[in-house]
């Protein structure tokens, strides 16, 4: 498995393919946090958090949870899990920009894949 410095260096070749334009208001930036984040509404179905976009009043950011990513990826092939990685960052960064325009159907998109996910033949793995 990736060293969580090594996943800090790949978000960071990820994210300069990104335009700059999608980190406007971006205040606290992307955060890469050496937990695993299980499912806060029901751990019982071991579903990861593997990160999530956040407004609150420390500002606008998304944390990327790099022991979710160890959980479910330890014995990934390294392509698989910058795949992952940047799949994870595509989607808060659309939590963002909905955020922005005052939309939030991905949200509401994201509970309605969370009620499918608790089932038990599901993955085991979400992004907020």
């Amino acid at each position: 498995m990736i060293i969580f410095e090594e996943v800090g260096e790949i978000l960071d070749v990820i994210t300069d393919e990104f335009p700059k334009e999608l980190f406007r208001d971006l205040n606290g930036g992307i955060l890469l946090l050496p937990e695993a984040c299980q499912d806060k509404g029901d751990s019982a179905h071991g579903l990861y958090t593997m990160g999530e976009y956040v407004q609150d009043d420390m500002g606008r950011y998304i944390i990327i949870y790099y022991g979710s990513f160890v959980a479910l990826y330890s014995d990934a092939p390294p392509e698989k899990l910058r795949e992952e990685l940047r799949e994870t960052l595509i989607h808060e960064f659309t939590h963002h920009i909905e955020s922005l325009a005052g939309d939030h159907s991905l949200d509401i998109e994201d509970e309605f894949e969370m009620a499918k996910l608790r089932s038990p033949h599901k993955k085991r793995l979400r992004r907020k």
